[in-house]
């Protein structure tokens, strides 16, 4: 019996950590699929497929750099330089759509981020949230999978090893907060 198997027979029974953030993929199509199946475009370099980070416990976020929660980027940051070295990564999505905050092209996107947060983790194009015909693949699989959508800036997505979604944490939960921490640290002792 794999990991995944296991995790879909107890998260409808909320059993694993108690938390209660986790949700069951609603889909068929959701259940086959992970994060890593998708292949998407990067903020400068190309397209990216997304099987380079199987392995990884993965952190998704929708950035913003006019939002009262970009201060976030500087404690996303210090995540993925404390913990890349055990295979953990921030992936960081701009979004437009929650108060125009993302005004920017990928330059200036990419130029706010560096010079004020010094961020190194990996960048992606803007893209749609929320549900619709121009959602984002990737928002869409991770809505299906969860049943949950963010609803405003820095919601963030707690991908396992196997590139299935384990938890969703509204923009309110800080990088630093101590559940989201306790939750990485027992996704990333997972077996790979």
């Amino acid at each position: 019996m794999n990991i995944r198997h296991i995790l879909t027979l107890l998260l409808p029974m909320g059993l694993l950590l108690g938390c209660t953030t986790r949700d069951v993929p609603k889909t068929e199509s959701a259940r086959s699929m992970t994060l890593n199946s998708l292949t998407i475009e990067s903020l400068d370099s190309g397209s990216v497929a997304l099987s380079k980070y199987a392995g990884d416990v993965l952190l998704v976020v929708n950035v913003a750099s006019e939002c009262g929660y970009t201060t976030q980027y500087q404690g996303l940051e210090e995540l993925e330089k404390e913990l890349s070295p055990q295979g953990f990564h921030v992936l960081g999505f701009p979004s437009d759509e929650f108060g125009g905050q993302e005004p920017g092209g990928a330059e200036q996107i990419r130029k706010f981020c560096t010079e004020r947060f010094s961020v190194s983790f990996p960048m992606f194009a803007k893209v749609q949230t929320k549900p619709g015909p121009d959602q984002s693949p990737v928002y869409a699989f991770l809505g299906g999978a969860t049943g949950k959508a963010p609803g405003w800036n820095f919601g963030k997505y707690l991908i396992g090893r196997d590139g299935v979604p384990i938890a969703f944490y509204p923009s309110s939960v800080k990088p630093d907060d101590a559940a989201l921490r306790a939750e990485i640290q027992t996704a990333l002792a997972a077996r790979k």
